[in-house]
Order: C-alpha cells, then structure tokens, then sequence
C-alpha cells in the first residue's frame, strides 16, 4: 500500500484547496509527468507512447538554497541497441 500524496493547489488568487491521491500527473508540454511516491522516495516518470520518435529526460537542478528547477529534454529514440536488439512492440521496452 503506497503513502498518499498531500497536495495543496493555489489558485492565481492564492485561494488554497488541500487534498491527496496516489498518483498525479501534470501535462507539460504535451506529455503526461507523473509523479508518486515509492518508499521514501518520489518517482518522477514521462509516459512514452507507441509511435513516439523521442524520450523525455527529467533534468533536476538546483536554483536557490530551497528552490530547485526541473526541465523537460526530448531526445531522438534510438530503436536499435548496440547488442542489436531491435525495439518492438513485442518486446516488452
């Protein structure tokens, strides 16, 4: 059973809705970031669809002494590794 998440969602004028999940996604720009925790970790993951040409790389970087900044990098989906095996639909990657 996995610890819910508390979050706290501020509206433009600062109005403040709490409320929690298991999981939760935010879409930026155009795909879907989710995140959930695992143990006492936080697991920050981008779905890939079928057909996709690219993957998402989460770059975590620190900013200020409490702030840090977090950017999206899509790079080319090589479909051949250098073992040779071929991505495919069957094979589970």
């Amino acid at each position: 059973m996995s610890t819910p998440l508390r979050l706290i969602l501020e509206d433009t004028d600062g109005t403040q809705l709490e409320t929690s999940c298991t999981r939760l996604a935010v879409v930026w720009q155009g795909k879907e970031v989710w995140i959930q925790p695992v143990g006492d970790q936080l697991l920050i993951g981008v779905d890939v669809e079928e057909g996709d040409t690219e993957y998402a790389n989460l770059l975590l970087r620190p900013q200020a002494t409490n702030l840090v900044g977090l950017q999206l990098e899509m790079e080319p989906m090589e479909t051949e590794t250098e073992d040779g095996h071929v991505h495919g639909p069957d094979c589970q990657h």
